[in-house]
């Protein structure tokens, strides 16, 4: 029989928090797929058709928008984010907990900063119709508003998960 260690179980607020990030990654992927349909028809349009839509870059730059800020919030909570893993990795238990503290800190500051002034743009801008598309001009901070949000809340359950009790099993303190 083996005596393999055994993985709890998620929490609720895990697996509540997966299905966000999986759901966030989702329509990251639909926004590149749809980028790439939007740009082949800009393409198609142009060159075969003599007549260049004006609506393809609005929607490019909404749909760009929308891949980044969804998928960087996501890879917040997956921690498949830029680091510094050779350092982490060098620290003792005590102080890769507080490295991880001061790291969720600074992401969640900087999706808080991404989240508030995106959110001032697009409400600042709401009335204002984008040039070659029915659409707000400032429809492009929406979904950097929604992933500086999905960051800070990712974040704050990083931080929540470094500050919380080690287990005498996994070797924290």
């Amino acid at each position: 029989m083996s005596h393999a260690p055994t993985v709890p179980p998620a929490s609720a607020v895990q697996r509540a928090l997966d299905r966000i990030a999986g759901l966030a990654i989702g329509i990251a992927a639909a926004s590149l797929l749809g980028l790439v349909v939007v740009q082949g028809w800009q393409v198609f349009a142009r060159y075969v058709l003599n007549d260049s839509p004006s609506w393809t870059e609005p929607v490019t730059v909404l749909l760009l928008a929308t891949a980044m800020g969804l998928g960087a919030a996501s890879g917040v909570h997956t921690q498949r984010h830029f680091g510094f893993y050779l350092l982490h990795d060098r620290l003792g238990p005590g102080a890769r907990r507080v490295a991880d503290a001061v790291v969720c800190l600074a992401t969640g500051a900087i999706g808080g900063v991404l989240a508030w002034w995106a959110g001032v743009l697009l409400v600042d801008g709401w009335d204002i119709k984008a040039a070659g598309a029915p659409l707000p001009q400032s429809i492009n901070y929406l979904p950097l508003a929604a992933g500086g949000a999905l960051t800070v809340l990712f974040a704050l359950h990083r931080l929540a998960l470094a500050l919380a009790p080690r287990a005498a099993s996994e070797g924290g303190h």
